[in-house]
């Protein structure tokens, strides 16, 4: 019986420890003193003295981050103009919306890419804002689909008869009735793009570089200890990013309930 007892628990520990082993080691010798070494040397912060004066990689975390920008603003955006125009309508065919994430991310970049060179445009920065928008509405229309519908339409019929213009009903109504499920698309949205490798690398060319295919680049010659910092940077950037989206979520839940 003790046996039974803590064997599931020792088995979810080591489960849990197997999926985050490699993270512990990649965190680990990011300050290792050893050139393209698995060896301890001792503790150093040279590697990440090189990545912030290194100016390839701010310019591809340039790249990066205007893709996730535009992407998400333009996600957000076409999201909202969906959900707020067709409202009920949407109930109908809302799970289109979820094709995207439901589909193999290979096969979403391969159909990306055979699309761009029917219409012969040049594969580019442009190109992947494009494909990471429509990746995008995947999490902002439903998020603010079911946002919406928690509204009472009484509330805008009540404005509209007291002389509010459609335009004043979204903005001083809807729009902040909105904002928690903005802000939590928003964050889906960004770090989906910032992370994603398979279509950015089928959508770019050889024109431009996103972060994720500059890392690919480097360790396909070697894994460098610069390559090591860098991935811990993008890993507490996303894990910051999800508790910012985790602190949303529970606090929006908490003042509406």
């Amino acid at each position: 019986m003790q046996l039974r007892k803590y064997s599931l628990p020792l088995l979810v520990i080591l489960a849990y420890l197997f999926l985050y082993l490699p993270i512990i080691v990649l965190i680990v010798f990011s300050f290792n003193n050893a050139n393209m070494s698995y060896q301890w040397h001792g503790f150093t912060l040279k590697w990440y003295q090189e990545l912030f004066h290194s100016e390839v990689i701010w310019g591809v975390l340039k790249n990066s981050l205007i893709v996730a920008g535009c992407s998400t603003f333009l996600s957000l955006t076409l999201g909202a103009m969906v959900v707020y125009g067709m409202k009920e309508k949407l109930d109908r065919f809302a799970h289109i919306f979820y094709i995207p994430v439901l589909i193999p991310e290979i096969v979403l970049s391969v159909g990306f890419l055979y699309l761009f060179s029917f219409f012969r445009i040049p594969l580019g920065l442009p190109t992947v804002i494009v494909a990471h928008t429509l990746l995008g509405l995947a999490y902002s229309v439903p998020l603010l689909h079911a946002r919406l519908s928690e509204l009472d339409e009484n509330v805008i019929e009540a404005s509209m008869d007291l002389g509010a213009t459609p335009w004043q009903t979204f903005v001083r109504i809807v729009f902040p009735f909105l904002r928690p499920a903005l802000l939590s698309a928003g964050l889906l949205a960004w770090i989906v793009s910032f992370d994603d490798f398979l279509i950015a690398f089928f959508c770019t060319g050889g024109s431009s570089q996103t972060l994720p295919l500059y890392i690919y680049a480097m360790v396909r010659v070697g894994v460098s200890p610069v390559i090591n910092a860098l991935s811990v940077l993008m890993l507490v950037l996303s894990c910051l990013l999800v508790l910012i989206y985790s602190s949303i979520k529970f606090k929006s839940k908490d003042i509406y309930e």
